[in-house]
């Protein structure tokens, strides 16, 4: 397979054209422009130090939102009004604290200042969320990621105390199945995604589904959860 470099011209290969673990270019900038048509795309960007390296994986994590599953347990921990579950009033402090959660390949952290950055600049245009979880004035969990049309690419999460990132996400998942959202992409399956109904899908598939997702019109600025303002 053909690893592709990335001129000036904001454009990307076939996603269907990355290597057996994902990588199908290098290069590029992290422009608001670029990382939109990635996402549009089924690419993101994931390395840890220059240059930087864009993937399309295969299988690919994904679920439609109305689909999510949520244990007995979660769902009593939801009902409980522990946490205080809001949208959009933290995003820069739910990257940072994302970047500085242990990762369990003890790796460090691929949200690196410019990446952080980049992000940054997506939420102040309307293209990028938070979904937190907060405890007695203190931000406990949370996640974060790109919305584009009908889909949503979640980046990262984090918890500070159990079940915070959960709750969170589960929460974030359910406002998009009432606005009708039809795909949530995890970019990588892993165990803890799968409690949630959140799977491997081929890339065809994922790519079909982005298709479609891509035709509605993007849901722009700053999110709050409908039902209860900022709480739930």
């Amino acid at each position: 397979m053909t690893v592709y470099r990335l001129t000036e011209t904001v454009a990307f290969p076939d996603p269907r054209e990355a290597d057996s673990s994902g990588l199908l270019a290098v290069g590029g900038d992290l422009e608001p422009t670029r990382l939109l048509v990635a996402y549009a795309s089924g690419i993101f960007p994931w390395y840890d130090e220059p240059p930087i390296l864009w993937f399309s994986p295969e299988p690919r994590a994904a679920l439609r939102p109305a689909e999510l599953h949520v244990s007995r347990r979660l769902r009593r921990t939801l009902r409980s009004g522990r946490f205080e579950l809001r949208l959009d009033t933290a995003f820069r402090e739910v990257v940072a604290a994302c970047a500085g959660a242990p990762r369990s390949d003890a790796g460090g952290t691929w949200i690196t200042p410019e990446m952080a950055s980049a992000y940054t600049r997506l939420h102040e245009l309307g293209f990028a969320h938070s979904a937190e979880a907060w405890r007695d004035g203190r931000l406990v969990g949370g996640t974060y990621g790109v919305s584009i049309g009908s889909a949503f690419a979640a980046e990262s999460m984090f918890h500070r105390e159990r079940d915070a990132g959960n709750v969170a996400l589960i929460a974030l998942i359910e406002q998009l199945a009432a606005w009708q959202f039809t795909l949530f992409d995890a970019q990588l399956p892993t165990t803890h995604l799968a409690r949630f109904g959140i799977s491997g899908w081929a890339r065809d598939d994922y790519l079909a589904s982005l298709a479609e997702a891509i035709e509605s019109e993007t849901r722009r600025g700053i999110w709050r959860f409908e039902h209860e303002g900022e709480t739930r």
